[in-house]
């Protein structure tokens, strides 16, 4: 077991990343004094564009669940303040919790909600949790973990549940106003207790990558020094079947891939690849912290249902925590892309286009995106920037007409990107801070919930 985590930083439980419009050396070691040497701007073969959408009573949350059914979409959970305080007794209250599900129609522009509080009690304080794992698979949408305040257990905790939402099903009833519980299943199960993972879905198979159990209060002076807590990494990426009958849920077929290095990450990004040879798999970003120095991992490890493995020569070095992000593939070209809005990173470009580095992990505005060329090598792309400091735990939704070879990557048109750019999808919601370092500021509200809707626009950098 690695030692029990002293820095505010590593016991964060959500953050995120981005870059400009310049690719990054895919096989060297950065540092401050000798950081790698960029290619010429505009070398990416893409650039975005963001486009505020005003929706009226759009809801201010990060860390949330999302699901979508007819173009509306369902907002379960997360945290109404910013990035968590310092202070154990600031740090995760529960009146920041989300205890409502809301609806959104980004088309009408129009916004329901409705309170959870009449649901049983394990699933209300599951559902008003920060960091679930989460999936859609068809209609359903599977819940994993999150860490909060259980009023029940009087402490905060990383819930052991899997919950499954009959998505179209709880909107027409939040639309109603009539009872959201008959569309809610869960599923007691302490393997689920997991926060700041992922989960995915590949031919019938659930992958809970990374994570943590977090059980007690946050604290920055470690686990013995006022409330205390306990910590555990999950080092594993657990695979297993859901049995789902439409009334009762069952975990099959499980095991875990462990490995206390490659897999020991929390607080990342994970997204559908298609790999070089054509294979489906999932890719695992970045992501925090190191074991023996308090800076992320810049490693990526891909994995598919026969293993995993680190992805040779390739530090992510524009994106290390949870962001909005999404996976592109150009079949015509081979090509996977993935872009990362906003959020957190250990490194930036500056005004006169340097890469500098900062190991606090600031918020940043950087678009990057990182592709995996046909030859299977990885590179990472400068392509935009944000309008502010967003992008942190923030999700984004695609655009449904787009879907591509695997369920979360949209597909590229063969032929050129019309003039006017490609419409992608919506960004919601988020963290929004203030400056690039306020974890450490008493400012109030020196980063916030977001409450911004971005239509996010494809454009052609060649």
């Amino acid at each position: 077991m690695p030692a029990p985590e002293l820095s505010a930083r590593r016991i964060t439980l959500a953050r995120v990343i981005t870059l400009l419009a310049v690719p990054l050396a895919a096989c060297t070691t950065p540092s401050t004094s000798h950081a790698p040497s960029l290619p010429p701007p505009g070398n990416a073969a893409f650039a975005v564009t963001l486009t505020p959408v005003a929706v009226a009573g759009l809801p201010a949350l990060q860390s949330y669940v999302i699901g979508e059914a007819n173009g509306k979409w369902l907002l379960i959970g997360g945290r109404k303040d910013g990035l968590h305080k310092r202070r154990p007794f600031e740090a995760f209250l529960a009146s920041d919790n989300n205890t409502m599900a809301y609806v959104v129609d980004p088309v009408a522009q129009t916004v329901a909600s409705q309170s959870i509080a009449s649901l049983a009690p394990s699933l209300a304080a599951q559902l008003q949790s920060t960091n679930m794992e989460f999936v859609q698979r068809d209609n359903t949408l599977y819940i994993v973990g999150g860490y909060g305040y259980d009023a029940g257990v009087g402490d905060h905790v990383t819930h052991g549940y899997l919950t499954a939402i009959d998505v179209r099903e709880a909107i027409a009833a939040i639309i109603a106003g009539t009872p959201l519980a008959p569309h809610v299943r869960q599923l007691a199960d302490e393997r689920m207790a997991v926060t700041g993972g992922y989960l995915g879905e590949l031919d019938g198979t659930f992958y809970l990558a990374g994570g943590q159990r977090f059980t007690g209060r946050y604290n920055p002076m470690g686990p013995d020094h006022g409330p205390g807590f306990t910590q555990v990494y999950t080092n594993e990426i657990r695979h297993f079947r859901i049995t789902d009958d439409g009334t009762t849920l069952a975990i099959t077929d499980y095991a875990a891939w462990r490995d206390e290095a490659a897999l020991h990450r929390r607080d990342y990004n994970m997204t559908p690849q298609i790999f070089a040879d054509g294979s489906r798999g999932f890719t695992m970003f970045s992501g925090v912290f190191q074991y023996d120095r308090d800076v992320p991992w810049l490693t990526a490890v891909d994995f598919d249902s026969k293993g995993y493995r680190v992805v040779p020569g390739f530090e992510q070095l524009l994106s290390q925590y949870h962001s909005a992000h999404v996976p592109l593939y150009d079949a015509k070209r081979g090509e996977m892309h993935t872009i990362f809005f906003g959020g957190l990173a250990q490194y930036s470009i500056n005004a006169a286009g340097v890469l500098t580095e900062d190991r606090s992990v600031p918020f940043v505005k950087t678009i990057s995106m990182v592709t995996r060329g046909a030859d299977g090598t990885l590179r990472e792309y400068a392509i935009g920037e944000m309008p502010a400091l967003l992008g942190t735990s923030a999700e984004f939704v695609p655009d449904p007409a787009l879907a591509g070879p695997m369920r979360g990557i949209l597909a590229l048109p063969t032929q050129p990107l019309p003039t006017a750019g490609l419409e992608l999808g919506f960004i919601v919601g988020g963290i929004e801070s203030s400056a690039p370092n306020v974890f450490f500021s008493d400012v109030a509200d020196a980063s916030m919930a977001s409450s911004r809707l971005f239509r996010v626009t494809l454009t052609s950098a060649l």
